[in-house]
């Protein structure tokens, strides 16, 4: 961490007053979680299907639970639609019967398989990335190949592109202005929900680029901080270009301080001594609520783990979904423990945890009061999240206020094995606060 503070042990030295007060230096530390919490949660959705909205929202309003959706923007009216950008996939169809799928033409043709119209030719899309990302690249190539020769042989018919999406799927981008207007991240899943590792350099860049623009534009530029890369892939080559255009990934997000543990990984978070472990798991439907409570549990037993939920479906609309009741069940498990766990976006976590590791603070302390100064490295126009910061008092001081300039903070007064400490919310930046005794 970045943090200048003075020793916890020298600040708190006891030190000769001719008899009249008891004075103690005081040191100030960002709390790992905001409001001194436990553990970090993120719930986030996958996809912008229309019962997350209408099914699992309300339960999360009602709750004071805020969370981050992942939505395919080419699927709300008003946003650009997908397309394939090239040569005219006619001539890619043509070159095919003479020329085998390999290195040189793989991603071109990948990409371009998608938009001949038919469900049928996007599924040998997706089929030959998953392919691809295992590692099985001459079965992808022949997976291209059968899908090129049905398109040829007229076993599969070439159409005008028509998007994959379920009518169900409504929510326009009124209504996604007025969930993040209420507090929830609305953040980008692509244009059309994609195989990008086997996508070519525009083709790529424009599912990961539009995307942004439409959400820019009907949203604002708040939205644009994070994202979700589909099937949750970890290419690097996918990485390298998304993390060009977002600041965070679900997908990944490297950090030295950071232990990423992906929705697959069977390593126990408790076992890592990084500082944060991201702990991904997705509650599918085969998942027992039992389960799904004992990740909660695990995150209380530390004190650094955040464990990031990735659900899809909700009430039988989309992919491996749970019900409403549920959800219900598991975010009150959560609530009914919230002294202890911070629920909070992707966003809002992913900040705080990048904020606590850019900043400097630093203390004076005089006969009645401390003076503290954070100084933050990073845009604090983006990264803005306010940290909680713990400060030591003498324990004669009975109560303090916290003040920004002439702005009263505030604060809680509280006690543990060390001393007396203040506890406050405080937005990085250069900022000095002043705690006095009252």
């Amino acid at each position: 961490m970045k943090i200048n503070l003075i020793s916890l042990a020298s600040m708190l030295l006891l030190f000769a007053c001719n008899g009249d007060q008891d004075k103690k230096m005081s040191s100030t530390i960002i709390t790992k979680w905001q409001d001194d919490k436990k553990a970090g949660i993120s719930l986030t959705y996958d996809d912008g299907t229309i019962h997350q909205f209408t099914v699992a929202r309300p339960i999360m309003d009602s709750l004071d639970f805020k969370a981050t959706f992942y939505i395919i923007t080419g699927k709300i009216k008003g946003s650009a639609q997908g397309k394939f950008i090239g040569r005219p996939v006619a001539a890619i169809i043509e070159e095919t019967a003479t020329v085998p799928t390999d290195s040189n033409n793989f991603f071109e043709r990948a990409s371009a398989i998608g938009f001949t119209g038919s469900h049928s030719a996007l599924a040998y899309h997706s089929d030959a990335g998953a392919l691809f990302e295992s590692g099985k690249i001459t079965e992808a190539y022949a997976k291209i190949d059968e899908g090129y020769a049905k398109l040829r042989s007229g076993e599969i018919a070439v159409s005008a592109y028509q998007a994959q999406y379920s009518k169900t799927d409504t929510t326009t981008w009124e209504d996604y202005k007025s969930y993040a207007d209420d507090g929830h991240e609305i953040a980008s899943h692509t244009v059309t929900h994609p195989r990008l590792a086997v996508l070519d350099e525009v083709n790529m860049l424009y599912e990961l680029q539009q995307s942004r623009q439409d959400i820019i534009k009907f949203l604002g530029e708040e939205y644009t901080f994070s994202a979700e890369c589909p099937y949750g892939t970890e290419n690097e080559r996918v990485m390298e270009y998304a993390h060009g255009i977002y600041p965070a990934l679900r997908n990944r997000m490297p950090e030295s301080w950071l232990e990423e543990l992906n929705r697959s990984s069977k390593i126990q978070p408790g076992s890592s001594e990084k500082e944060y472990v991201q702990w991904q798991r997705g509650p599918l439907t085969n998942i027992t609520m039992e389960t799904m409570k004992a990740w909660v549990d695990t995150c209380l037993a530390h004190d650094n783990i955040w464990l990031v939920l990735v659900f899809h479906g909700v009430d039988s609309i989309g992919w491996e979904p749970r019900t409403g009741a549920e959800l219900k069940e598991y975010f009150s498990y959560m609530k009914a423990r919230e002294d202890d766990l911070w629920v909070a976006t992707f966003a809002d976590i992913t900040k705080y945890l990048r904020e606590r590791n850019n900043v400097s603070v630093t203390n004076q302390w005089t006969d009645d009061h401390v003076k503290i100064q954070m100084v933050s490295s990073l845009d604090t126009s983006i990264y803005n999240i306010p940290l909680t910061l713990k400060t030591y008092i003498p324990d004669g001081w009975r109560d303090v206020e916290v003040k920004q300039g002439n702005l009263l903070l505030d604060k809680e007064v509280k006690k543990d094995d060390t001393g007396k400490y203040v506890l406050f919310n405080l937005a990085p930046g250069n900022t000095e606060i002043d705690i006095r005794v009252i």
